[in-house]
């Protein structure tokens, strides 16, 4: 139910940052390190926290300009969930659904294949993606 993270060289990151058509500056290549290889469905809160730790004087307008630039290159993806008003930003980019452990707060990556989901729209409506949060207590 829950990705592995990787643990990637700096060179494997800023190699997937040039391959994405990003440039690979020091606060990217950082700020993806931390997504990528360290947290579990980050804030930009807690993204700022972990840059003032590891990334002295690291604005958090350069944090969100940096998260920007990471969703729309692809290389992760920004959820909104009704439980929270931060965005979550998820180093899953495949189409995945989420479970929330209500008791802990951690939010879980749950595949498609174990939700069965039927959706039966007029033609009228175009999908252009699928959200699913799951709640409830993991035991």
């Amino acid at each position: 139910m829950h990705q592995e993270k990787e643990q990637l060289s700096h060179p494997e990151i800023e190699k997937r940052l040039i391959d994405a058509g990003v440039q690979p500056t020091a606060q990217r290549i950082a700020i993806c390190r931390y997504i990528l290889c360290e947290a579990d469905h980050p804030t930009a809160d807690e993204i700022k926290k972990w840059a003032d730790r590891y990334f002295p004087k690291m604005s958090l307008a350069t944090v969100y300009n940096t998260l920007k630039t990471l969703v729309d290159a692809g290389i992760i993806q920004e959820f909104k969930f009704p439980h929270s008003d931060s965005a979550v930003y998820d180093c899953n980019t495949d189409v995945h659904y989420h479970f929330l452990d209500e008791k802990t707060g951690q939010l879980h990556d749950v595949e498609p294949e174990s939700v069965n989901l039927s959706v039966k729209l007029r033609e009228e409506f175009k999908i252009n993606g699928v959200q699913v949060l799951l709640r409830g207590t993991k035991k």
